[in-house]
Protein backbone atom coordinates (compact mmCIF):
# COMPACT_ATOMS: atom_id res chain seq x y z
CA UNK A 1 0.00 0.00 0.00
CA UNK A 2 1.16 3.25 -0.78
CA UNK A 3 1.52 6.38 1.30
CA UNK A 4 0.10 9.53 0.85
CA UNK A 5 3.33 11.32 -0.09
CA UNK A 6 3.42 8.84 -2.78
CA UNK A 7 0.06 9.02 -3.69
CA UNK A 8 0.08 12.57 -3.81
CA UNK A 9 3.19 12.58 -5.99
CA UNK A 10 1.90 10.29 -8.36
CA UNK A 11 -1.42 12.44 -8.69
CA UNK A 12 0.91 15.15 -9.12
CA UNK A 13 2.75 13.67 -12.04
CA UNK A 14 -0.15 13.04 -14.27
CA UNK A 15 -1.18 16.65 -14.43
CA UNK A 16 0.73 17.92 -17.26
CA UNK A 17 0.50 21.33 -16.95
CA UNK A 18 1.78 21.15 -13.17
CA UNK A 19 4.77 19.54 -14.58
CA UNK A 20 5.73 22.03 -17.13
CA UNK A 21 4.90 24.72 -14.17
CA UNK A 22 7.81 23.23 -12.39
CA UNK A 23 10.19 22.43 -15.26
CA UNK A 24 9.61 26.43 -15.78
CA UNK A 25 9.98 27.45 -12.53
CA UNK A 26 13.70 25.26 -12.36
CA UNK A 27 14.67 26.58 -15.14
CA UNK A 28 14.25 30.60 -14.29
CA UNK A 29 15.36 29.53 -10.85
CA UNK A 30 19.13 28.61 -12.56
CA UNK A 31 18.84 31.66 -14.91
CA UNK A 32 18.62 33.66 -11.63
CA UNK A 33 21.53 31.79 -10.21
CA UNK A 34 23.94 32.18 -13.37
CA UNK A 35 22.33 35.08 -14.46
CA UNK A 36 25.96 37.18 -15.33
CA UNK A 37 26.78 33.87 -16.82
CA UNK A 38 24.31 33.52 -19.56
CA UNK A 39 23.97 37.60 -19.96
CA UNK A 40 26.03 39.37 -22.87
CA UNK A 41 26.64 41.62 -20.55
CA UNK A 42 28.57 40.56 -17.52
CA UNK A 43 28.72 44.18 -15.71
CA UNK A 44 27.04 44.76 -12.59
CA UNK A 45 23.19 45.03 -13.63
CA UNK A 46 23.82 44.47 -16.85
CA UNK A 47 24.14 48.44 -16.68
CA UNK A 48 26.95 49.01 -19.45
CA UNK A 49 25.34 52.04 -21.68
CA UNK A 50 25.81 52.56 -25.25
CA UNK A 51 23.82 55.65 -25.85
CA UNK A 52 24.88 55.79 -29.65
CA UNK A 53 22.60 52.63 -30.12
CA UNK A 54 20.12 53.65 -27.84
CA UNK A 55 16.75 51.83 -28.52
CA UNK A 56 17.43 49.99 -31.56
CA UNK A 57 15.12 46.69 -32.58
CA UNK A 58 15.80 42.87 -31.45
CA UNK A 59 18.77 42.13 -33.71
CA UNK A 60 20.48 44.83 -34.34
CA UNK A 61 23.89 44.33 -34.58
CA UNK A 62 27.22 46.46 -34.70
CA UNK A 63 31.07 46.14 -34.36
CA UNK A 64 32.41 46.72 -30.84
CA UNK A 65 35.94 47.97 -30.05
CA UNK A 66 36.78 46.33 -26.80
CA UNK A 67 39.49 48.16 -24.82
CA UNK A 68 41.12 45.92 -22.20
CA UNK A 69 40.81 47.10 -18.82
CA UNK A 70 44.48 46.97 -17.58
CA UNK A 71 43.33 48.35 -14.26
CA UNK A 72 41.89 45.62 -12.46
CA UNK A 73 42.53 46.17 -8.74
CA UNK A 74 40.78 43.82 -6.31
CA UNK A 75 41.01 40.58 -8.05
CA UNK A 76 37.64 40.06 -8.07
CA UNK A 77 37.56 36.09 -7.50
CA UNK A 78 35.00 34.17 -10.90
CA UNK A 79 32.76 32.80 -7.73
CA UNK A 80 32.07 36.49 -6.95
CA UNK A 81 31.67 37.52 -10.80
CA UNK A 82 29.35 34.68 -10.98
CA UNK A 83 26.91 36.04 -8.41
CA UNK A 84 27.48 39.47 -8.56
CA UNK A 85 28.83 40.31 -12.39
CA UNK A 86 31.89 41.64 -13.17
CA UNK A 87 33.43 44.93 -11.06
CA UNK A 88 36.20 45.64 -13.77
CA UNK A 89 34.29 45.28 -17.71
CA UNK A 90 36.51 46.05 -20.76
CA UNK A 91 35.02 48.99 -22.36
CA UNK A 92 33.21 48.59 -25.24
CA UNK A 93 32.97 51.21 -28.05
CA UNK A 94 30.25 50.85 -30.70
CA UNK A 95 32.45 51.65 -34.32
CA UNK A 96 31.28 51.76 -38.03
CA UNK A 97 34.76 50.84 -39.05
CA UNK A 98 38.41 50.66 -38.39
CA UNK A 99 41.67 50.08 -39.95
CA UNK A 100 45.21 49.32 -38.08
CA UNK A 101 48.56 51.69 -38.87
CA UNK A 102 51.73 50.93 -37.02
CA UNK A 103 50.54 50.60 -33.93
CA UNK A 104 47.64 52.39 -33.40
CA UNK A 105 44.23 51.54 -34.49
CA UNK A 106 42.04 54.14 -36.16
CA UNK A 107 38.51 53.80 -36.21
CA UNK A 108 34.94 55.55 -36.75
CA UNK A 109 32.36 56.09 -33.68
CA UNK A 110 29.05 54.30 -34.57
CA UNK A 111 26.85 57.63 -34.94
CA UNK A 112 23.02 56.48 -35.77
CA UNK A 113 20.46 58.35 -38.21
CA UNK A 114 23.37 57.64 -41.25
CA UNK A 115 25.89 60.06 -39.89
CA UNK A 116 29.37 60.05 -39.77
CA UNK A 117 31.83 59.77 -37.04
CA UNK A 118 34.90 61.67 -36.40
CA UNK A 119 38.01 59.30 -36.84
CA UNK A 120 39.71 58.46 -33.61
CA UNK A 121 42.59 56.41 -32.62
CA UNK A 122 43.63 53.85 -30.04
CA UNK A 123 47.92 53.80 -29.44
CA UNK A 124 48.37 50.32 -28.21
CA UNK A 125 52.04 50.67 -27.91
CA UNK A 126 52.07 50.95 -24.11
CA UNK A 127 48.70 49.12 -23.03
CA UNK A 128 47.28 46.00 -24.33
CA UNK A 129 45.70 45.72 -27.66
CA UNK A 130 42.26 46.49 -28.30
CA UNK A 131 39.97 43.65 -30.47
CA UNK A 132 36.91 44.19 -32.75
CA UNK A 133 34.10 41.58 -32.47
CA UNK A 134 30.54 41.69 -34.47
CA UNK A 135 27.79 41.65 -31.24
CA UNK A 136 24.25 41.12 -31.92
CA UNK A 137 21.49 42.38 -29.46
CA UNK A 138 18.76 39.95 -29.93
CA UNK A 139 15.92 41.43 -27.90
CA UNK A 140 17.42 45.20 -29.19
CA UNK A 141 18.54 47.99 -26.42
CA UNK A 142 16.91 50.17 -24.41
CA UNK A 143 16.90 54.45 -24.43
CA UNK A 144 20.28 54.10 -22.65
CA UNK A 145 21.90 51.68 -25.04
CA UNK A 146 21.73 48.48 -22.74
CA UNK A 147 21.19 44.89 -23.87
CA UNK A 148 17.65 44.28 -22.73
CA UNK A 149 18.33 40.63 -22.76
CA UNK A 150 21.07 40.85 -20.18
CA UNK A 151 18.87 43.26 -18.32
CA UNK A 152 16.09 40.56 -18.89
CA UNK A 153 18.19 37.89 -17.45
CA UNK A 154 19.62 40.02 -14.72
CA UNK A 155 16.22 40.84 -13.61
CA UNK A 156 14.93 37.30 -13.19
CA UNK A 157 17.21 37.08 -9.91
CA UNK A 158 14.86 39.91 -8.29
CA UNK A 159 11.66 38.37 -9.47
CA UNK A 160 12.64 35.06 -8.20
CA UNK A 161 14.18 35.26 -4.78
CA UNK A 162 11.31 37.37 -3.83
CA UNK A 163 9.08 34.86 -3.57
CA UNK A 164 11.41 32.73 -1.37
CA UNK A 165 11.75 35.42 0.82
CA UNK A 166 8.48 37.14 1.17
CA UNK A 167 7.22 33.28 1.52
CA UNK A 168 9.87 32.07 4.14
CA UNK A 169 9.09 35.53 6.26
CA UNK A 170 5.49 34.63 6.05
CA UNK A 171 5.78 31.32 6.57
CA UNK A 172 7.74 31.91 9.86
CA UNK A 173 5.72 34.45 11.18
CA UNK A 174 2.17 33.05 10.24
CA UNK A 175 2.78 29.09 11.20
CA UNK A 176 4.04 30.50 14.53
CA UNK A 177 1.05 33.15 15.39
CA UNK A 178 -1.05 30.88 13.77
CA UNK A 179 -0.61 27.22 15.44
CA UNK A 180 -0.28 29.72 19.20
CA UNK A 181 -3.61 30.98 18.20
CA UNK A 182 -5.17 28.06 17.16
CA UNK A 183 -4.04 25.68 19.62
CA UNK A 184 -4.16 27.76 23.37
CA UNK A 185 -7.00 29.54 22.28
CA UNK A 186 -8.88 31.93 24.78
CA UNK A 187 -6.83 35.69 24.88
CA UNK A 188 -4.31 34.55 23.23
CA UNK A 189 -6.80 33.28 20.27
CA UNK A 190 -7.91 37.02 20.36
CA UNK A 191 -4.67 38.94 20.51
CA UNK A 192 -3.92 36.73 17.15
CA UNK A 193 -7.42 37.60 15.52
CA UNK A 194 -7.23 40.79 16.32
CA UNK A 195 -3.36 41.53 14.37
CA UNK A 196 -4.90 39.31 11.46
CA UNK A 197 -8.37 41.28 11.48
CA UNK A 198 -6.27 45.01 11.25
CA UNK A 199 -3.35 43.69 9.05
CA UNK A 200 -6.19 42.21 6.22
CA UNK A 201 -8.24 45.50 6.67
CA UNK A 202 -5.18 47.69 4.93
CA UNK A 203 -5.01 46.71 1.16
CA UNK A 204 -1.74 45.20 0.72
CA UNK A 205 0.04 47.62 -1.58
CA UNK A 206 -0.79 50.31 0.84
CA UNK A 207 0.95 48.61 3.56
CA UNK A 208 3.53 47.26 1.81
CA UNK A 209 4.36 51.06 0.59
CA UNK A 210 4.18 52.11 4.14
CA UNK A 211 6.45 49.39 5.84
CA UNK A 212 9.00 49.92 2.49
CA UNK A 213 9.30 53.65 3.33
CA UNK A 214 9.49 53.18 7.08
CA UNK A 215 12.59 50.69 5.94
CA UNK A 216 14.02 52.96 2.79
CA UNK A 217 13.93 52.44 -0.34
CA UNK A 218 16.18 49.68 -1.36
CA UNK A 219 16.26 45.51 -2.19
CA UNK A 220 15.78 44.11 0.83
CA UNK A 221 13.89 46.44 2.57
CA UNK A 222 11.22 45.49 -0.52
CA UNK A 223 11.25 41.65 0.32
CA UNK A 224 11.00 42.17 3.68
CA UNK A 225 8.34 44.81 3.41
CA UNK A 226 6.08 42.12 1.52
CA UNK A 227 7.38 39.11 3.73
CA UNK A 228 5.42 41.25 6.03
CA UNK A 229 2.26 41.71 4.42
CA UNK A 230 1.60 38.14 3.36
CA UNK A 231 1.64 36.27 6.91
CA UNK A 232 -2.23 37.13 7.47
CA UNK A 233 -3.39 34.57 5.17
CA UNK A 234 -0.76 31.52 6.44
CA UNK A 235 -1.68 32.39 9.83
CA UNK A 236 -5.94 31.80 9.49
CA UNK A 237 -5.34 28.46 7.77
CA UNK A 238 -3.16 27.22 10.33
CA UNK A 239 -5.22 28.37 13.20
CA UNK A 240 -8.08 26.72 11.45
CA UNK A 241 -6.43 23.58 10.61
CA UNK A 242 -4.62 23.24 14.21
CA UNK A 243 -8.19 23.79 16.06
CA UNK A 244 -9.62 20.62 14.19
CA UNK A 245 -6.43 18.52 14.28
CA UNK A 246 -5.97 19.26 18.15
CA UNK A 247 -9.30 17.58 19.00
CA UNK A 248 -8.11 14.31 17.28
CA UNK A 249 -7.88 11.20 19.73
CA UNK A 250 -3.98 11.24 18.79
CA UNK A 251 -3.43 14.54 20.12
CA UNK A 252 -5.75 13.50 23.29
CA UNK A 253 -3.33 10.31 23.31
CA UNK A 254 -0.08 12.73 23.59
CA UNK A 255 -0.82 15.00 26.41
CA UNK A 256 -1.84 11.95 28.13
CA UNK A 257 1.73 10.93 27.76
CA UNK A 258 3.24 14.19 29.33
CA UNK A 259 4.45 15.35 25.84
CA UNK A 260 5.17 18.94 26.42
CA UNK A 261 2.57 21.81 24.10
CA UNK A 262 6.21 22.22 21.64
CA UNK A 263 6.54 18.82 20.97
CA UNK A 264 2.66 18.48 20.12
CA UNK A 265 2.81 21.29 17.71
CA UNK A 266 5.55 20.46 16.61
CA UNK A 267 5.94 16.61 15.95
CA UNK A 268 2.20 15.99 15.83
CA UNK A 269 0.12 18.71 14.78
CA UNK A 270 2.22 20.73 12.11
CA UNK A 271 3.40 17.80 10.00
CA UNK A 272 -0.31 16.67 9.35
CA UNK A 273 -1.77 20.24 8.21
CA UNK A 274 1.12 21.44 5.87
CA UNK A 275 -0.87 20.60 2.86
CA UNK A 276 -2.96 23.66 2.84
CA UNK A 277 0.17 25.35 4.02
CA UNK A 278 2.31 24.43 0.87
CA UNK A 279 -0.55 25.00 -1.55
CA UNK A 280 -0.76 29.00 -0.04
CA UNK A 281 2.94 29.35 -0.51
CA UNK A 282 2.90 28.95 -3.97
CA UNK A 283 0.06 31.17 -4.42
CA UNK A 284 2.14 33.91 -2.29
CA UNK A 285 5.29 33.39 -4.36
CA UNK A 286 2.89 34.43 -7.28
CA UNK A 287 1.31 37.65 -5.31
CA UNK A 288 5.18 38.95 -3.96
CA UNK A 289 6.44 38.93 -7.70
CA UNK A 290 2.97 40.89 -8.75
CA UNK A 291 3.54 42.93 -5.64
CA UNK A 292 7.50 43.54 -6.09
CA UNK A 293 6.67 44.82 -9.73
CA UNK A 294 4.05 47.32 -8.76
CA UNK A 295 6.34 48.22 -6.31
CA UNK A 296 9.07 48.89 -8.72
CA UNK A 297 7.00 50.39 -10.98
CA UNK A 298 5.70 53.14 -8.75
CA UNK A 299 9.46 53.67 -8.24
CA UNK A 300 9.95 52.34 -4.90
CA UNK A 301 11.18 48.87 -5.53
CA UNK A 302 14.42 47.99 -6.65
CA UNK A 303 16.12 51.28 -7.45
CA UNK A 304 18.44 52.28 -10.69
CA UNK A 305 20.90 51.06 -11.74
CA UNK A 306 19.27 47.77 -10.92
CA UNK A 307 17.75 45.74 -13.16
CA UNK A 308 13.89 44.56 -12.38
CA UNK A 309 11.46 43.90 -14.70
CA UNK A 310 8.61 46.23 -12.97
CA UNK A 311 10.89 49.01 -13.22
CA UNK A 312 12.12 48.23 -16.92
CA UNK A 313 8.40 48.14 -17.47
CA UNK A 314 7.58 51.78 -15.79
CA UNK A 315 11.43 52.97 -18.07
CA UNK A 316 9.79 52.00 -21.02
CA UNK A 317 5.93 52.10 -20.77
CA UNK A 318 5.78 55.18 -22.99
CA UNK A 319 7.41 53.16 -25.66
CA UNK A 320 4.71 51.25 -26.33
CA UNK A 321 2.99 54.24 -28.43
CA UNK A 322 6.69 55.15 -29.95
CA UNK A 323 7.05 51.94 -31.71
CA UNK A 324 9.23 50.44 -29.60
CA UNK A 325 6.13 48.33 -27.58
CA UNK A 326 8.67 45.52 -27.06
CA UNK A 327 11.05 47.50 -24.19
CA UNK A 328 7.49 47.34 -22.07
CA UNK A 329 5.93 44.41 -23.16
CA UNK A 330 9.12 41.66 -23.06
CA UNK A 331 8.83 42.08 -19.00
CA UNK A 332 6.02 42.21 -18.88
CA UNK A 333 5.10 38.57 -20.40
CA UNK A 334 7.99 37.51 -18.15
CA UNK A 335 6.12 38.55 -14.98
CA UNK A 336 3.03 37.19 -16.71
CA UNK A 337 4.52 33.25 -17.69
CA UNK A 338 6.65 33.29 -13.97
CA UNK A 339 3.15 34.15 -12.15
CA UNK A 340 1.00 31.84 -13.98
CA UNK A 341 3.58 29.28 -13.30
CA UNK A 342 3.66 29.65 -9.64
CA UNK A 343 -0.25 29.95 -10.06
CA UNK A 344 -0.75 26.34 -11.91
CA UNK A 345 1.65 24.71 -9.94
CA UNK A 346 0.04 25.65 -6.69
CA UNK A 347 -3.96 24.41 -8.36
CA UNK A 348 -2.20 21.10 -9.28
CA UNK A 349 -0.35 20.96 -5.82
CA UNK A 350 -4.28 21.34 -4.28
CA UNK A 351 -5.60 18.78 -5.82
CA UNK A 352 -2.83 16.62 -5.59
CA UNK A 353 -2.68 17.15 -1.84
CA UNK A 354 -7.04 17.26 -1.46
CA UNK A 355 -7.25 13.44 0.48
CA UNK A 356 -10.79 13.88 -0.20
CA UNK A 357 -10.43 13.21 -3.84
Amino acid sequence: MQGLTALALQKFKQSYLGVASVVFILCIGLISIFAYVLAPDNTQYANQMHVSIHSKSPGFTVQMLVLPNNDKQGDQSAFNQILFGSKFPDTELPISSYRIENDKMIYTPYEAQDLEGLEQFVDYAKSPKPYVVSKTFHLGTDNYGRDVLSRILVGTRISFFIGFVAVFISLVIGIFLGSISGYFGGKIDDLVMFLINVTWSIPTLLLVIAITLALGKGYWQVFIAVGLTMWVEVARVVRGEVMSVKEQQYITAARALGYTNFRIISKHIMPNIMAPVIVISAANFAAAILIESGLSFLGIGAQPPMASWGAMIKTHYNAIILGQPHLAIIPGLCIMSLVMAFMLMGNTLREALDVKA
